[in-house]
């Protein structure tokens, strides 16, 4: 299947680059390192979000290229659909980059079941990150500082900081690789870590709050009301980050984020220790994701909607 996307991409001039909103490090830096590939081949290419960059990956090189106004689907001979299990969570424009002539998929979400031809779908790998990386190899791509820093954020962010489950060994060789290329990993590190807005340590602070314990208290969960992000002047994507602190503490193996997005709605993000799988979780709801990392929406007022999510546990022994 690389083979068949590299042929595409020596066949084709312009494309469209883009991914599921709610963006993170993964997304953004797979986005860029893929930009400026085709770019250093002579091709035309275009990074498309529909949300902004959060502030804390506005330091990639590149970041300040992307558009938020999708240009005409036409003008594009294909489009690169990355890190999204499904079309859909490119965001409101999916109908019309559905239109591009050829879509590619590269993704690493185990809930992925290919929603176009011509896909690479590899749930081992740790991040889109690493499959971007698997493709610039295979075609003898010179790598550079700026790809480079793009895809160590990618595969540094999906595993955690190099913590969790995913980070395989393919993915500590790429990051060995990517640092001898040029990437910084104490600028990157700090720059995505350390360097927090205000708003977001008072929001964990209000947030802290909320902790609490179910299912045996194996289960610690965290909640972010409306009226939190608007008293303190905090984003939605101060947000990031939250969801690990329950997983710190001794006999929980998995800790969850409630995160009110509208009347009656929550995103619920879920990680886990060990074999605990909360894709599975997450699927019941619609969601998806990984074994030690999902999420999904639900219905309904706080109370309800953590009575339905527990429910839904089956911790092993």
């Amino acid at each position: 299947m690389i083979q068949r996307i590299i042929d595409l991409i020596d066949r084709y001039h312009k494309f469209l680059i883009t991914a599921h909103v709610k963006l993170d490090g993964d997304a953004l830096g797979s986005e860029l390192a893929l930009c400026r590939l085709l770019g250093n081949l002579g091709k035309d290419a275009v990074v498309y979000n529909q949300d902004p960059t959060p502030r804390s990956y506005r330091f990639l090189p590149g970041a300040d290229d992307i558009v938020h106004v999708l240009p005409a689907p036409v003008a594009f001979d294909a489009a690169f659909i990355l890190d999204c299990s499904e079309l859909e969570r490119v965001g409101d424009a999916a109908p019309d980059i559905g239109n591009v002539r050829q879509l590619v998929n590269i993704d690493h979400h185990v809930s992925n079941h290919g929603f176009c031809e011509l896909r690479l779908i590899d749930p081992a790998a740790s991040s889109t990150g690493e499959l971007i990386f698997r493709l610039l190899t295979a075609m003898g791509a010179d790598i550079d500082r700026e790809m480079a820093t793009n895809l160590y954020t990618a595969i540094l962010t999906d595993t955690g900081g190099f913590r969790y489950g995913n980070t395989g060994r393919e993915a500590l060789a790429a990051a060995g690789f990517l640092v001898g290329r040029g990437a910084d990993p104490q600028w990157i590190s700090e720059n995505i870590y350390e360097k927090c807005p205000r708003a977001k340590i008072m929001l964990m602070a209000r947030v802290m709050q909320s902790l609490s314990f179910d299912c045996g208290d194996r289960v610690g969960s965290l909640t972010v009301l409306l009226r939190d992000f608007e008293e303190i002047g905090a984003l939605p994507e101060d947000t990031e980050g939250l969801v690990d602190l329950p997983r710190t503490i001794d006999g929980v193996s998995v800790s969850v984020l409630f995160t009110e997005i509208g009347e009656q709605r929550f995103k619920v993000s879920l990680r886990s220790k060990g074999t605990t799988d909360v894709a599975q979780v997450a699927a019941v709801f619609g969601g998806g994701g990984h074994v030690n990392a999902a999420a999904c929406r639900i219905a309904g007022d706080i109370a309800v909607v953590k009575r339905r999510l527990f429910a839904a546990m089956r911790l092993p022994e």
